[in-house]
């Protein structure tokens, strides 16, 4: 059974840091995308950022250039180093990978429970 377990989650002020981590485990043969999502209160889950196993980023226009999305594929973990944060990232953030449990099986969407930032102003 694959579990992801996110980390990171704190209160922060304004313009403040903070880095998030996710580490896959269980059975695990390959990962491919891996990638963080948010979603506020009353709001619908939204993307954050995401990187392929060959190391392509992608990223929400209203976090380029304050938030970066690495992996470190020797330990099925993935990171989202936030900087500069706003009030408005204040939302629960959940890691997401997409993983081949075995070399047979077609590759299954996975999700963490989720970790809470909050940013005050």
């Amino acid at each position: 059974q694959v579990q992801l377990a996110e980390s990171g989650g704190a209160l922060v002020q304004a313009g403040g840091s903070l880095r998030l981590s996710c580490s896959a485990s269980g059975s695990i043969f390959w990962i491919n995308a891996m990638g963080w999502y948010r979603q506020a209160a009353g709001k619908q889950r939204e993307l954050v950022a995401t990187v392929t196993s060959n190391g392509r980023t992608n990223y929400a226009d209203s976090v380029k250039g304050r938030f970066t999305i690495s992996r470190d594929s020797a330990k099925n973990t993935v990171y989202l180093q936030m900087n500069s944060l706003k009030p408005e990232d204040t939302a629960v953030y959940y890691c997401n990978a997409d993983i081949q449990e075995h070399w047979l099986s077609r590759s299954l969407d996975y999700w963490g429970k989720g970790t809470l930032v909050t940013v005050s102003s």
